[in-house]
């Protein structure tokens, strides 16, 4: 037995570790929490500690990954999945010289997602647990009701044919790839990663290798009036915290639900701020689906799952909230190095640096099965943004193997 001083340092050691795995994979294009809380299941048996403070290490990284992600997103262009929707917002940002301040959005959205979730996590759950037996016995119809809502938000009738175009191409590659057992050098092989870093992560980069870069920033005020930034804040907290009760609906799905409450007076800030509340909001109201119904929601909440940490709300909720500040305090410290760093670098090099470590990790996740699957991927990815069409449709991903598989 510890005594309660100990237990509090060593759950403080963790999370601080845990929030540091975050902070590395919210700023190295490619990574994910979610690969990291898959090497500490993988490992946990060796690692002699309670389970609650390895769960700790993770919820804290989740966390912090999800406010950290939007750093690479708007620098480097490579948006993970629940980015990818801002993506094309922030760099209209950073191109405008306000960088900084689509930084600050972002990390002020995520924390008011944050809040939004210990105010109203306790209702909302609530309503979920009656109403889950319904969705899960229709959930093709929720599935396919979001897919259709998807198709309608696009702008034209060819657009909406490339869409469901895109959306097919990605569904197939779901349900071809998906249940491969990779066999790849890290022992927490995932075809998630070259899929999701070839669908949302290489096209950018290929379209940004003869762009001029990032130009010099200035000013970090934010200039998004408060109601505005209350309402798309809120909204996309709601559609995050719901979606993360359901399989295959991503937070950048959600993000695309949110976008009616989105003013088209300040849609670029408006886009950010949505989607980095939904992305918080999905992450932590995870934590509440696997423990309201033993269902995990993402790849962190599958490692925990698979660790049997004790779902101690008590223990496991202060660990989010440490997440929150740490994330908040990076994304404004270290972002902002971020965008003078690369905004000295040609843009040539980092483009090509950075697609080859993509294919470094995708090797490196899921062997050479796996750098084959990020190069189809990044050909489907090439896409959308060639007929001005929404990333988020490449959700097919996830969406068509649970719709058709």
């Amino acid at each position: 037995m510890i005594s309660h001083l100990e237990f509090v340092v060593l759950f403080v050691f963790c999370a601080g570790c845990g929030g540091l795995l975050g902070v590395l994979s919210g700023l190295v294009p490619g990574l994910h929490a979610n690969n990291f809380a898959l090497l500490l299941a993988a490992i946990a048996p060796t690692i002699p500690i309670d389970p609650i403070f390895l769960g700790a290490a993770m919820v804290t990284a989740g966390v912090v990954h999800s406010f950290v992600d939007i750093v690479p997103a708007l620098t480097v262009g490579v948006p993970d999945a629940a980015m990818a929707i801002a993506a094309l917002p922030g760099h209209r940002l950073v191109l405008a010289g306000r960088g900084r301040e689509a930084l600050r959005i972002s990390a002020a959205g995520s924390l008011c997602a944050v809040i939004f979730a210990l105010v109203l996590a306790i209702p909302i759950t609530w309503l979920m647990i009656r109403s889950y037996p319904m969705i899960r016995a229709h959930l093709w119809i929720v599935l396919a009701s979001i897919v259709c809502i998807l198709l309608l938000t696009e702008r034209s009738v060819q657009a909406a044919v490339v869409a469901l175009f895109s959306f097919g191409l990605s569904a197939a590659l779901g349900l071809t790839t998906l249940d491969v057992d990779p066999s790849a050098p890290l022992g927490a092989g995932s075809m998630l990663m070259p899929l999701l870093t070839g669908l949302f992560g290489a096209p950018v980069l290929i379209d940004a290798v003869n762009g001029e870069g990032v130009p010099p920033q200035h000013g970090s005020q934010i200039l998004m009036d408060r109601a505005g930034f209350i309402q798309t804040a809120t909204a996309g907290s709601i559609a995050g915290a719901i979606v993360g009760y359901l399989p295959g609906v991503s937070a950048a799905i959600a993000s695309v639900l949110a976008l009616p409450a989105v003013s088209t007076d300040d849609i670029d800030r408006g886009f950010i701020v949505v989607t980095s509340g939904a992305s918080t909001a999905n992450t932590v109201f995870a934590l509440f689906a696997l423990y309201a119904l033993g269902t995990p929601r993402t790849g962190v909440m599958v490692a925990v799952d698979h660790t049997d940490v004790p779902l101690n709300l008590f223990l496991l909720l202060p660990a989010a909230v440490f997440g929150a500040c740490i994330g908040f305090l990076t994304v404004i410290i270290v972002g902002d190095r971020f965008l003078e760093a690369v905004g000295s670098i040609d843009p040539w090099l980092v483009s090509v640096g950075i697609l080859g470590l993509l294919v470094l990790l995708s090797g490196g996740f899921a062997g050479i099965f796996g750098v084959g699957v990020f190069v189809v991927s990044t050909l489907v990815g090439l896409i959308p943004p060639r007929f001005n069409v929404k990333r988020v449709h490449l959700m097919g991903v996830l969406i068509g193997p649970l719709l058709f598989g």
